[in-house]
């Protein structure tokens, strides 16, 4: 299925990339109008800043970072899979698959669930290994 060109499992390479975005601005919510005297977000420090965050903040910021080293495999897994002509349905499945998947893993995390967001990263990682053997 195509959308404005696009495929399900290109517009899921799209939705991943900004996983981690979403995630950096979850980890500064609410703290952009207040001063960085007050410990208010520091723009000109931004990875200071969230070093020093602790809590459901620094666990954002950790699935900031786990977002994006996510992303490599799941975009070549998708890249490739296109590239040798994989059954467009099954792998568009997939790929959403693994966006919802990543966008749990990131809820469990913030949320301080680890037995749990390690499964689902597990299950992830497994849908998108599966992608390459569609």
């Amino acid at each position: 299925m195509k959308l404005a060109g696009l495929t399900v499992a290109y517009w899921s390479v799209l939705a991943a990339a900004l996983l981690p975005i979403a995630c950096a601005w979850l980890a500064k919510s609410g703290m952009f109008s207040k001063p960085r005297r007050e410990g208010g977000f520091d723009n000109q420090n931004p990875r200071d800043w969230l070093a020093r965050q602790h809590d459901w903040r620094a666990r954002a910021n950790a699935a900031q970072a786990n977002s994006f080293e996510a992303l490599p495999l799941f975009i070549g897994a998708v890249i490739i899979a296109h590239q040798l002509g994989a059954a467009q349905i099954r792998l568009d499945i997939l790929a959403f698959l693994f966006v919802v998947l990543r966008v749990l893993h990131i809820m469990m995390y913030v949320a301080n669930m680890p037995t749990a967001r390690s499964a689902v990263w597990t299950v992830a990682l497994v849908v998108n290994i599966a992608i390459l053997f569609v």
